[in-house]
């Protein structure tokens, strides 16, 4: 496990957007795993921004995204589907069909689940996998919980997931209560793991993930058994860090 620490929010996104730019010029073709959420706009923007001046292409990638709210249309300006469209997709030079985002209307859940596992597999998982970090040390929508689940499966969105994402809905009761996500198998299957994180009210999560047991109650501490995990925070998401001993670069 490698840790990067950054002096704030843009340079962590600089810092990221390096490392995804890296593996797709070292692998035009790769298999990029998305995140979304607050963290990652930053560091999508730098990539639109080298896309934008012919330093990077994605013409080649495929790109699989980790969840998305069940129920909410493709077009629903809360999905996840538009999220990547407006964040990223809709402005760089990817081809549409090489992205993929788990259906959230679709009629069967549980066979758009396992639909989604063979399709993740089909392309032998993500070569670099981007994550985000909850609060409560989710990645994904992987919860915390008594059991690591490895497959792709529906899940029940905890009070306090609901509560941190309200603030983009109009009110806590029109977030959705459940949504489809990439289990942990997959993700831990991806040939490297790249987790992002800012601000002191995920320096908690960064601790428990990097020194705490490995366990379900914070699924982000599975990363610690990955043989290749890169870890980017700012300052402050690191604070928790200081003076356990655990080596950062920067």
């Amino acid at each position: 496990m490698r840790i990067y620490r950054e002096k704030d929010y843009a340079a962590m996104s600089r810092r990221a957007a390096n490392l995804i730019s890296a593996e797709v010029i070292r692998r035009p073709d790769c298999v990029l795993g998305l995140a979304t959420g607050s963290t990652p706009i930053g560091t999508y923007k730098q990539l639109i921004e080298w896309n934008k001046k012919g330093d990077l292409s994605f013409k080649e990638v495929h790109t699989v995204n980790l969840d998305e709210y069940k129920g909410l249309s493709a077009d629903h300006d809360q999905s996840y589907r538009y999220f990547m469209q407006h964040n990223l997709f809709d402005h760089i030079d990817i081809v549409p069909e090489n992205t993929y985002v788990p259906n959230g209307l679709a009629e069967d859940a549980e066979a758009e689940c396992r639909n989604y596992d063979e399709l993740v597999r089909s392309f032998g998982y993500a070569d670099l996998q981007l994550l985000g970090l909850g609060r409560n040390g989710h990645i994904g929508f992987n919860e915390p919980g008594d059991g690591f689940v490895k497959e792709t499966h529906v899940v029940d969105l905890t009070e306090s997931t609901i509560e941190a994402n309200a603030r983009f809905f109009a009110s806590a009761d029109e977030v959705p209560k459940q949504a489809l996500t990439m289990g942990i198998g997959c993700i831990m299957q991806a040939r490297r793991v790249l987790l992002i994180a800012s601000g002191a009210d995920k320096a908690e999560a960064i601790y428990q993930a990097v020194c705490g047991p490995i366990t379900p109650q914070c699924p982000a501490s599975i990363l610690q058994l990955h043989s290749d995990v890169v870890i980017v925070g700012d300052e402050a998401a690191l604070s928790k860090l200081e003076g356990t001993g655990v080596e950062i670069c920067g």
